[in-house]
């Protein structure tokens, strides 16, 4: 029998879950709710995460634009994901919430400005 201990991140309380498996079989405890037995699944089977960084902009007044995620992306893609951003340069002005770089490393997930550059 497997144990890990994880602190649910879905609401203020941040329940201690604890996994086990067993038989294959995963094994919830510590959680307060049926939100905090679903973050920790999706924690232990396949964790994604909101990205927040900065693109290169071309413009010497703005040297650098603050981006994110629309949603979340898988842990495992994070470094990729950062890669294909470091290659990103905005040469045109873009308003909060438009696209920087669509379907970022096949994801499904854009990434968009979260500031502007008008």
């Amino acid at each position: 029998m497997e144990t890990k201990q994880i602190t649910c991140i879905t609401c203020p309380i941040g329940c201690r879950i604890s996994i086990e498996t067993l038989d294959g079989q995963l094994i919830f405890s510590g959680n307060n709710c049926q939100r905090g037995e679903e973050f920790a699944r999706t924690e232990i089977i396949s964790p994604v995460r909101s990205l927040t960084t900065t693109v290169k902009t071309a413009f010497p007044h703005k040297p650098v634009l603050p981006v994110r995620t629309k949603g979340e992306v898988p842990k495992v893609k994070i470094k990729e994901i950062m890669r294909e951003l470091s290659c990103i340069i905005i040469t045109n002005k873009i308003g909060i919430g438009e696209t920087v770089a669509k379907n970022i490393s096949g994801t499904g997930c854009d990434i968009i400005a979260t500031s502007d550059l008008n």
